[in-house]
């Protein structure tokens, strides 16, 4: 599955995901630390990792050590990024599955090519989240993104303290879900690890304006459970105000957080959201 025209990539590659944190980060990637101000200062040495800048190898404990480190330095530390995936079924309905897939993978291309790293986490878990690191990791990463499939529950809030359970230095988190479980309040415990959260909320017409009349029998899509309705039109308008006032709320609480809140719907443009929507808005620069 070719999630990014070629095309588009190449227009990503000259931007950056936004971060208004410290940088707090140990793989040299491109974005200026606020700790220092000298981009020739040693800072530390850390193990070479496949999309490693090479020049940055010692080889000097090389050729001591029979070991692979690179050098740091204190003015260009990496972003760590965290793609947290919605894979579950809920997200197989009008194609949100396949919007998420395309903003993850754009959003890691963006971080690959400033050389931060990227781990990739999804709700339902699918075994250990990969890490990839650099430029030459991207194909990998695509490839990854691209194999994900949506089913099972959503076990939002698990995620959520899987991800706050992982060793590893603040940076960005990212939320790519409809959200569409009782346990989304958890999205405030993601701002606990001192990273910055975004969350992307992706909707699909069906959720906001589904087009249902009459006597009908409504299957959850996950859980498999049934329920007789009669659609009319007060309690059509009903629902869009409901669904309408919790997304206000969603929305509400993850600013309150300091979080980045973006509404998506299923079937936008991702050119149009990246490159205007979202600069305009700060989430990438």
């Amino acid at each position: 599955m070719t999630l990014l025209s070629p095309a588009l990539m190449a227009r990503l590659e000259s931007l950056q995901l936004s971060s208004r944190h410290r940088l707090v980060g140990r793989f040299g990637g491109e974005h200026m630390s606020k700790r220092y101000g000298n981009t020739v200062d040693f800072a530390d040495f850390r193990e070479y990792h496949p999309g490693d800048d090479f020049r940055r190898i010692d080889y000097h404990v090389l050729a001591r050590l029979d070991h692979v480190l690179i050098k740091l330095f204190e003015a260009d530390d990496e972003i760590t990024v965290r793609l947290l995936i919605d894979t579950s079924a809920s997200m197989t309905v009008g194609g949100k599955v396949l919007q998420a897939k395309r903003l993850a993978a754009a959003m890691g291309f963006v971080a690959l090519t400033a050389h931060d790293s990227v781990s990739v986490h999804t709700f339902p878990t699918r075994g250990a989240a990969p890490r990839f690191a650099g430029r030459a990791a991207v194909p990998a990463f695509l490839d990854y993104v691209g194999g994900l499939e949506a089913t099972g529950l959503t076990p939002f809030a698990d995620a959520a303290g899987h991800l706050l359970s992982q060793s590893g230095l603040p940076g960005l988190t990212i939320v790519l879900s409809d959200l569409l479980t009782t346990e989304w309040p958890s999205l405030v415990r993601l701002r606990a690890s001192g990273s910055d959260v975004t969350i992307l909320h992706i909707l699909c017409i069906e959720d906001l304006e589904p087009e249902f009349s009459g006597d009908l029998e409504l299957v959850d899509r996950e859980l498999g459970d049934r329920l007789t309705v009669s659609v009319t039109d007060d309690v059509a308008n009903s629902y869009r105000r409901r669904v309408r006032a919790w997304r206000d709320e969603v929305a509400t609480t993850a600013r309150g957080t300091g979080a980045t809140y973006v509404a998506v719907d299923a079937l936008d443009d991702v050119e149009t959201l990246l490159l205007q929507t979202w600069r305009a808005n700060g989430v990438l620069r």
